[in-house]
């Protein structure tokens, strides 16, 4: 049975949805699952652009026939070779010998690199700049590398303007009958699995995200549609979506707000956090994230320090260090490369108590122009109503570092 969509007279999403892997790249839930792209256009030729994860592949098959109707399979454009895209190619071939297949020179290294068998079909590489016709539809090409992998490229098709952008623009989150980016609520339902796949899966990369934008930039204005190997397409509103990765990509705040990230054995940091909570918010800033970093998956707690401008460190001591999750997440932090945040630090423990000056040492020696205010709140085992004063000074700090 097919289930595919139109994205334009001769275009067809004829992707599938995945609610049976829990773990993105084995690593990041997805609770609300996760799609995979594939496009097909008819043209004088028929175009595939890219495929879809193997666990996918009987319902990509099935979307492909309904939609060719008949017609053989001229042309594979693979525009990124990670295996949740490519992985069905094999079958794909196999059932349409005749076609040819399209990507760069490191595409196909990579493609050998995974054993996928290329005997017996035409392989053209294209480089940044061709362009290839396939009846009345023009494509041209631009290399995207390093987001995220060192292979991929994005296409253009001249003619209808749409974007295959490959893995920029996409997302978690099954499509489940959706498609178009203005047939969903994004601020309600989908911007928060945006962020959190950008930034987890792209986001080291901010700087070659800006590079891919800055060479589309003169032909943005032909795009009419971005096509993503994950998530929605969109076709409207796209101010919005580049300014969000504007954001991300330069690793600058969406918005002015407190992230509060806890490390607690008995409840006492907790409770610290708790605290300082309710200060901030009674004090106005009632833009405030608690999370408990032992229980929130290290890919909420990164989406969340992408949103927000403030950060507060608030851990116990453990055999002399930092508690194992929040040194974890310092160091996820660290690989991500996120920087330009404000950052303050609670620190606990019931004696030696060291977590303020390493968490200190990791902001400020292994990471990226991170603002480390200089209050910092220290409780001996248990927070008393004697420090309450102190936990004023910490949330007065906060906030005057926001009107700076």
């Amino acid at each position: 049975m097919h289930i595919v969509r139109k994205v334009t007279d001769d275009l067809y999403w004829i992707g599938a949805n995945d609610h049976r892997l829990t773990l993105f790249e084995n690593i990041h839930p997805i609770p609300e699952g996760v799609s995979y792209n594939a496009y097909v256009l008819l043209d004088e030729q028929t175009v595939l652009f890219d495929t879809v994860d193997w666990d996918a592949c009987r319902q990509m098959m099935e979307n492909l026939e309904y939609v060719l109707d008949g017609r053989d399979l001229d042309v594979v454009v693979v525009n990124h070779w990670e295996p949740d895209h490519a992985a069905s190619l094999q079958a794909v071939l196999a059932r349409y010998p005749n076609a040819k297949i399209v990507s760069t020179e490191k595409g196909f290294m990579i493609c050998r690199q995974f054993g996928f068998r290329t005997e017996g079909h035409e392989t053209v590489e294209v480089k940044e700049g061709d362009t290839m016709s396939f009846g009345t539809h023009t494509v041209t090409f631009l290399e995207a590398p390093m987001v995220h992998w060192p292979e991929p490229m994005v296409t253009l098709d001249l003619t209808n303007g749409a974007l295959f952008s490959a893995d920029a623009f996409g997302s978690f989150k099954a499509l489940d009958g959706k498609l178009f980016n203005d047939e969903v609520n994004y601020e309600e339902g989908w911007i928060d699995s945006n962020r959190r796949y950008l930034v987890n899966i792209v986001g080291k990369y901010g700087p070659h995200i800006m590079k891919l934008l800055g060479k589309a930039a003169p032909v943005l204005d032909q795009v009419k549609f971005i096509c993503p190997l994950h998530g929605l397409v969109w076709r409207n509103n796209f101010d919005y979506l580049l300014d969000k990765y504007q954001h991300w990509a330069t690793y600058e705040p969406e918005e002015k707000g407190v992230l509060i990230v806890y490390a607690s054995m008995y409840g006492n940091t907790e409770q610290v956090a708790q605290a300082l909570a309710l200060e901030l918010v009674e004090k106005g800033m009632t833009n405030v994230q608690v999370r408990d970093v032992s229980n929130t998956h290290v890919s909420y707690l990164i989406a969340d320090v992408f949103r927000y401008s403030h950060i507060v460190f608030a851990s116990c001591t453990y055999n002399l260090g930092i508690f194992p999750p929040m040194h974890n997440f310092l160091l996820d932090m660290k690989a991500l490369n996120v920087q330009n945040r404000t950052c303050a630090i609670v620190e606990s423990g019931s004696w030696a108590i060291r977590s303020g000056d390493l968490i200190h040492d990791i902001l400020d020696k292994e990471m990226k122009q991170m603002t480390i205010l200089n209050e910092r709140l220290s409780v001996a085992s248990h927070l008393h109503e004697s420090e309450t004063e102190d936990l004023s000074i910490l949330a007065d700090s906060i906030l005057d570092s926001m009107r700076e």
